[in-house]
């Protein structure tokens, strides 16, 4: 009976050894094993032995780097509440096992009161603008916080987070709105320095176009002012003497009367259509010569005729003689202007436009004719 017993007793013995008396811990791992409650060591990777029955592993750490999330709610300094997502990644240091086990019974809660203290002493102090800017301090103010408040733990932090800010919805969409008007007011600014360069070069542009256009037109005048004194110079070499500006007036006058012709809206030209007709027409225009030589030689005193001495009685007469046949000359020349003037009225008639390409030779005739008079007439009263 006492032998069976023995027997039991081993054979518990061998399995209690077979199935307790060793362990296994997996890599990035640590085990603590007990000794009857009493902490015994640390256990890393590998196949462990331990005594059946008296040893046990009380549990098994995670040596790799964890990462708890931290929600901190708080208010900034102009008084916006914000929420401000913390992200703590910690891991176990090595060799430290023990303390990190033992000597806090919930780690993470206490590395959540660490960040939120941290974070709302630190937010406090900040503007919301300031606080978007200063991210970074913010992390780096929690993990040196965290660093020297948990490193007497057992636990290492490698790195903190601040992954957003999180203002209230409606002053997240006011500061969009914020934004968007800066914005517009940024490119309105813009586009209202683009319009004043546009402007300024539209009216250079405009101001160099007006000089070149007036320095054209200097030209255009300088040139016309030319030809009519080669004119004047052609008909001097040519042997008119005697007012060759008279000539000159004919000829531009016909010239334009062509031209409007051709060149005129109207289907129906008025013209003078007899000899005495033109003959008034040129008699106008050497009154209009006639006047202003006369107004010339008065303007200029050099061109002023000096008092003749005083002649014989005779020459008197004679002059007086003169003056009177020249009042009666001009008398009855004005007398057969009228005439003219009366026959013409009832004998103008609708002269139709040459067709392009045809002049009429009846003017040019006729001016040719009344010039030949008038050149006599000019040089009798010289």
């Amino acid at each position: 009976m006492i032998a069976t017993i023995v027997i039991v007793l081993i054979l518990l013995i061998i399995l209690g050894t077979l199935f307790d008396g060793y362990f296994i811990v997996r890599t990035r791992e640590a085990a603590i094993l007990e000794r009857l409650g009493k902490f015994q060591k640390v256990a890393h990777a590998g196949l462990h032995f331990k005594m059946p029955w008296i040893d046990r592993v009380r549990d098994k750490i995670s040596l790799q780097v964890r990462q708890l999330d931290v929600m901190v709610e708080t208010k900034t300094k102009d008084n916006v509440f914000v929420q401000i997502p913390v992200a703590v990644q910690y891991e176990v240091v090595q060799g430290r096992e023990r303390e990190a086990y033992y000597m806090l019974s919930n780690h993470e809660q206490q590395i959540v009161a660490y960040v939120q203290d941290n974070v709302r002493s630190s937010v406090a102090n900040m503007n919301l603008d300031d606080s978007f800017s200063s991210k970074d301090t913010i992390a780096r103010n929690v993990a040196a916080s965290l660093r020297d408040n948990m490193a007497e733990y057992g636990w290492n932090f490698v790195n903190t987070l601040v992954t957003d800010i999180r203002p209230d919805s409606r002053v997240r969409e006011s500061m969009n709105s914020i934004n968007a008007a800066q914005r517009e007011r940024e490119a309105a600014v813009a586009q209202a320095e683009a319009e004043k360069i546009r402007v300024v070069k539209e009216a250079e542009g405009a101001a160099e176009a007006k000089k070149l256009q007036g320095r054209g037109v200097a030209d255009q005048r300088k040139e016309i002012v030319e030809g009519i004194a080669q004119q004047y110079e052609m008909l001097r070499d040519a042997g008119v003497e005697e007012s060759p500006e008279a000539l000159m007036l004919v000829s531009q006058y016909l010239d334009a009367m062509v031209d409007v012709s051709h060149n005129g809206q109207a289907s129906v030209l008025y013209m003078p259509s007899n000899p005495q007709g033109m003959g008034d027409l040129f008699s106008g225009m050497r009154d209009v010569l006639m006047a202003n030589r006369a107004l010339d030689s008065a303007e200029d005193p050099s061109q002023r005729r000096r008092p003749q001495p005083k002649k014989p009685s005779r020459a008197e007469e004679i002059e007086r003689e003169s003056k009177r046949q020249a009042e009666r000359a001009k008398r009855e020349a004005i007398a057969a202007s009228q005439r003219a003037e009366q026959q013409r009225s009832e004998n103008q008639q609708e002269v139709p436009q040459p067709q392009q390409g045809q002049h009429s030779t009846a003017q040019p005739q006729a001016a040719r004719e009344y010039f030949q008079q008038l050149r006599e007439q000019l040089k009798s009263e010289d």
